[in-house]
């Protein structure tokens, strides 16, 4: 099973069902939702062909907004495995985008003769929407596979969280009201010159666009900041690891979650912005435990999840034969189930059946990030970490009663 145990040789796309459970609303899980996407596909159409288009340009950079993950409108032809695979996989590589933007304005020319739009113009505007979309994927935790076939190893700068409101819904709202407002006509002067047009519409893009990038940027440096802290707090403890990653709690940036590779284990530790480099880290240790995976090592499904997950899994035993679960995205925390403990679900997990002959990849369903653990996400921002520390236990490996879990402190 050296394919397998060894992390970082294997890459890949994303499951359909990355969503965060309960609400098939929710973003992709560590990805960034199909709204987003299409409004920003939206306002990159506005600026770019409002002027020909009309408000017909709106639509257009909508559908291309959303258009590479409309690959799962192949699902009903797939089993698990493959449609995992081609999630944020191929459709977002760099040699798909120019040769699809090719195709595709080709026949948007045609489209748009009238409007006397030829193929360049066309090209441009497919691609520039389609960039934009593997862009912001690539600033999430999942991220893409830019520069698939020549390789399958996803960019993934993990700086944008799932579920970010103050993100998403200004982006929403501009986009709204571009389709449902009025453009303003240019006045001419009393010489009958046409006055240079100023356009609302064009302004407010440009202010929306700006104020998202701006937001983007506030991201990434919260992320070194994180970052920072989670350094000195391994360097003081001397702590050997041979990679790390960070990436955003959700619906904020302000919250911290860091994995840190240790060969046979992995450690799980969360820091606010708001805290001092001083302040110590309280890690959860998850074993890696790869001897789980030996009766199924050499089927196609589970050198899949290895690839898709890269090598952030950890798995366990199994009576159909294994669990496997990505740690790169946060885990559902329960507390009260027993008392003076936390219960960890992975957000990303699967069983494989072995002896199955069809579709023996499952995904482990989770319930979804309950009230209460967006209000103790507020709380452990604000540096109340009583409201979300506990003695951990892994749960929701099916068959399997809680496992309680190691803590550095």
């Amino acid at each position: 099973m050296p394919a397998v145990a060894q992390p970082g040789r294997m890459h890949g796309a994303k499951n359909s069902r990355f969503g965060i459970p309960g609400n098939g609303n929710f973003p992709h899980r560590g990805g960034v939702d199909w709204m987003t996407q299409a409004s920003l596909g939206a306002l990159i159409g506005e600026l770019m062909m409002g002027k020909r288009l009309g408000k017909r340009a709106l639509a257009w950079g909508a559908l291309f907004g959303v258009m590479p993950d409309l690959v799962f409108l192949l699902s009903p032809l797939l089993d698990t495995a493959r449609e995992i695979y081609w999630r944020q996989g191929p459709t977002h590589s760099l040699a798909v985008m120019a040769a699809g933007s090719w195709g595709i304005a080709r026949g948007l020319a045609k489209l748009w003769r009238r409007d006397k739009i030829g193929v360049a113009p066309a090209g441009a505007f497919v691609f520039a929407v389609w960039w934009v979309h593997v862009l912001v994927d690539c600033s999430s935790t999942a991220g893409a596979a830019v520069l698939w076939p020549l390789t399958s190893t996803r960019v993934a700068f993990r700086f944008l969280a799932a579920g970010d409101f103050l993100l998403t819904v200004p982006l929403v709202l501009t986009a709204l009201w571009l389709a449902f407002s009025r453009e303003r006509k240019a006045q001419t002067s009393r010489s009958r010159k046409a006055a240079p047009p100023r356009s609302a519409r064009r302004l407010w893009t440009w202010r929306i666009l700006g104020t998202a990038a701006a937001y983007s940027l506030l991201a990434l440096g919260m992320k070194f900041i994180a970052s920072a802290g989670f350094d000195a707090d391994l360097a003081r403890r001397g702590t050997t690891f041979t990679r790390r990653i960070e990436s955003p709690a959700p619906y904020n940036i302000l919250l911290w979650r860091a994995v840190v590779d240790r060969e046979s284990e992995f450690w799980v530790g969360y820091r606010s912005v708001f805290e001092s480099r001083g302040t110590p880290v309280r890690w959860t240790v998850y074993l890696k435990n790869a001897a789980a995976l030996e009766k199924v090592a050499g089927l196609r499904e589970t050198k899949t999840l290895a690839v898709v997950s890269d090598g952030w899994w950890i798995a366990r035993p199994h009576a159909k034969g294994a669990w496997l679960g990505d740690l790169r995205f946060p885990e559902d925390r329960v507390w009260g189930s027993k008392k003076g403990m936390v219960d960890s679900r992975l957000a990303a997990s699967w069983v494989i059946e072995a002896d199955r002959k069809s579709e023996r990849l499952r995904e482990n369903s989770a319930a979804g990030f309950s009230g209460d653990f967006v209000k103790r996400i507020a709380s452990r921002t604000i540096g109340r970490r009583e409201s979300w520390e506990a003695n951990p236990r892994l749960a929701g490996v099916p068959g399997s009663l809680p496992e309680f879990l190691p803590v550095e402190e």
